[in-house]
């Protein structure tokens, strides 16, 4: 199955290429260009904690490790705090005693929950204004309910026991409902915790790349241990390759949904920017962030809860997964959209046509 979805973006990188070179005609050369432009944002969110991955593991393995050993649990969990595209999978890899935990928590624990924690809430409270933060946080609320389902089917589709899933998972179900707890009784602190932490965040980035940078260009570690850099830019390049493809194949899946969703707005009493959403969420969660302003009430719970797990599942995790590990293609899309629609299915319900 993975082999044929990375054919499908291999046609999606011909027919991209090719339209670019007769002019656009189509719009998927812009699609084609975009995917390799994206490498250098790509690159610049990445490549810094790709570096320091190895001093966080053994900071993890120092403070964790020994007692999650002790009840049974594999330390790779803990990557998963971090986005899958921000370290959080070589992290985990990185701490893993079993494989299959490692890849569990590196691709799939980390493209939901690390995303979440450490991309979506902060920039999605960043981006929005103060009217728009409410519905926001309700529908992240949401999301987070719909959350551990998708990962325990995520946990059997990497092979893992409904048992070992669950168990493995503790720490992060901890974490979620830590956070459904806080956004729900102080949302405006929370928003001031995450910023904080995204803050945090961008300067460990920072200073992995400049180190890294160093490392590079003179031959001395400054800090002895780091990931070489060359190592993380293949990384992104990878990514950036199958960018290439994916972004023109998702502009065509949008394309053909169009009608359904447009079904789907009426259906639901949604008005069409909140249709739209739901789709470009699934490709990049910036400009489904970014059209949240236009949406109803309504629209923007839902897309916040779909957001949750669904955030960015056919293109930069999409692009991620195909370029380091293809077989986890197929429980990586099997989970973030089974937890997006989960999760939207939770807030419809939760919330009255029109409101």
């Amino acid at each position: 199955m993975e082999q044929a979805i990375m054919w499908i973006m291999a046609a999606g990188a011909l027919v991209g290429g090719a339209d670019r070179i007769f002019g656009n005609k189509l719009g998927l050369g812009k699609k084609f260009e975009d995917g390799f432009l994206l490498m250098g944002s790509t690159a610049l969110s990445m490549v810094g904690i790709l570096c320091l991955t190895p001093w966080i593991a053994r900071l993890i393995e120092c403070a964790f490790a020994p007692l999650c050993r002790s009840v049974g649990l594999d330390p790779a969990i803990f990557g998963g705090i971090l986005a899958i595209d921000m370290g959080g999978y070589q992290l985990a890899l990185d701490l893993a005693e079993n494989p299959q935990v490692g890849r569990y928590a590196g691709v799939l624990t980390a493209a939901i929950l690390g995303c979440t924690v450490t991309f979506t809430i902060p920039v999605g409270m960043g981006m929005l204004g103060e009217s728009d933060r409410p519905d926001f946080a309700r529908g992240i609320l949401f999301g987070l309910i719909a959350m551990p389902v998708a990962l325990v089917v995520g946990g059997l589709l990497c092979g893992l026991s409904l048992g070992s899933t669950l168990w493995q998972s503790v720490p992060m179900l901890i974490l979620a409902a830590l956070l459904l707890l806080g956004i729900w009784k102080r949302t405006n602190g929370m928003i001031r915790g995450f910023a904080a932490f995204a803050r945090g965040i961008q300067i460990l980035t920072t200073a992995g790349l400049a180190l890294g940078a160093v490392t590079y260009m003179t031959g001395r570690e400054l800090v002895p241990g780091l990931a070489p850099i060359g190592e993380a830019m293949e990384v992104v390049a990878a990514i950036g390759i199958v960018m290439l493809g994916s972004l023109p194949v998702a502009e065509l899946l949008q394309r053909a949904l169009k009608k359904p969703l447009q079904w789907m707005s009426a259906r639901t009493g949604m008005n069409s920017a909140s249709a739209a959403g739901l789709l470009i969420g699934m490709v990049s969660v910036l400009p489904a962030i970014a059209l949240v302003k236009d949406m109803d009430r309504r629209g923007k719970i839902v897309n916040a809860a779909f957001m949750v797990c669904a955030a960015s599942a056919f293109a930069a995790h999409l692009g991620f997964v195909a370029g380091v590990d293809a077989s986890m293609i197929v429980p990586l899309l099997a989970t973030k959209l089974l937890g997006g629609a989960l999760g939207a299915a939770i807030a419809l319900a939760a919330t009255r046509k029109g409101v």
